[in-house]
């Protein structure tokens, strides 16, 4: 069944309603490209070069979508999004997957008609501070003004945490991160608060980064990931597995570079996520070869930390918690088979 709606079920003889498969897979197919919701503008993430070239980590998980799908990582449309749009761009329908750096929350999962598709990126709320100010602690920040994006899961977490520690501190709220951070520049307060990941990538914007340092405090869980709307499974599934493909792709030693010699191997893990054994595509309405296209085009899921957000980019993020299980992070895909 397609369409959006409810559709009547006669079950033992009751009349039930349930919902109908939105077929987003299929309306993407007849698109001929996928529309993808990205943060306006945050490098490492989602940001547009000078050419107006989309690049970062989430916009790695669309390209990714895009080539499992069409074999071409190209075909996405970008739309920028705020934080206040960017949930009810998705429920709306005006774009297809949110790959915006959103937290996975319990109210975003169960009361906004969205699910999380998994985490691409672990992270935690923290404090960047001029050097001047002169304090090492975020408990030393009583009285501080800060400058928090509203729409944010910050919000809540700092009047939180200063709640725990009997500080008070007076908020400077602005509707986008990049106002948050001229806010900061221009002296209206003495502190920015965010995910610690967007704390490096606005940083780099100031015309002094040196000048600007992160406490020590991380006063959050962010578990960052990607969504879709609720009510079609296939769809899920296909965003889902886009992330796994990647990360059960570096665990493998798979790369860009290697994966075409990757195909003679006798291993039979590697076999499967490329499509040599077996048809893991045919369940989520893909190819066979989906997870190889993923990796030809895109990259596993090291590379594309590395060179967006890694020691090779600007921002110079350690993995942390995104290193996978196997070196002591969080990143663990379950298996193809």
């Amino acid at each position: 069944m397609t369409g959006k709606g409810t559709a009547a079920i006669l079950m033992a003889g009751t009349l039930l309603a349930a919902p109908l498969q939105a077929a987003t897979l299929d309306e993407v197919k007849q698109r001929g490209e996928l529309k993808c919701g990205v943060n306006s503008g945050l490098p490492g993430f989602s940001n547009p070069d000078d050419k107006g070239v989309w690049k970062g980590l989430d916009v790695d998980l669309c390209r990714g979508i895009a080539a499992a799908i069409f074999n071409d990582a190209g075909k996405v449309q970008y739309i920028p999004l705020n934080a206040k749009e960017r949930l009810t761009a998705l429920q709306s329908g005006e774009i297809d997957v949110l790959s915006r750096n959103t937290t996975w929350t319990s109210s975003r999962d169960t009361e906004l008609g969205i699910n999380f598709t998994g985490v691409n990126y672990y992270d935690g709320q923290g404090f960047l501070i001029n050097k001047n100010l002169g304090v090492s602690s975020a408990k030393e920040l009583d009285g501080a003004a800060i400058c928090i994006q509203s729409g944010t899961t910050t919000e809540l977490n700092v009047a939180d945490y200063f709640r725990r520690n009997g500080i008070g501190y007076s908020a400077v709220v602005f509707d986008t991160s990049e106002q948050t951070v001229q806010g900061l520049e221009a002296g209206r307060c003495d502190v920015l608060t965010s995910d610690l990941s967007q704390l490096y990538a606005l940083r780099i914007k100031l015309s002094k980064p040196d000048d600007a340092v992160a406490l020590p405090e991380v006063i959050s869980k962010e578990p960052l990931g990607p969504s879709v709307r609720q009510g079609d499974d296939q769809w899920f599934n296909v965003v889902k597995w886009t992330h796994f493909a990647m990360v059960n792709a570096e665990e493998l030693g798979i790369t860009k570079a290697n994966v075409d010699s990757m195909k003679t191997s006798e291993n039979p893990d590697v076999r499967r996520l490329l499509g040599l054994e077996a048809d893991f595509g045919k369940g989520m309405g893909l190819d066979k070869d989906w997870a190889y296209r993923i990796i030809k085009q895109v990259g596993n899921y090291g590379e594309i930390f590395e060179t967006n957000v890694g020691q090779s980019s600007p921002l110079k993020i350690d993995r942390g918690l995104n290193a996978l299980w196997t070196e002591g992070g969080l990143q663990y895909a379950p298996p193809v088979r």
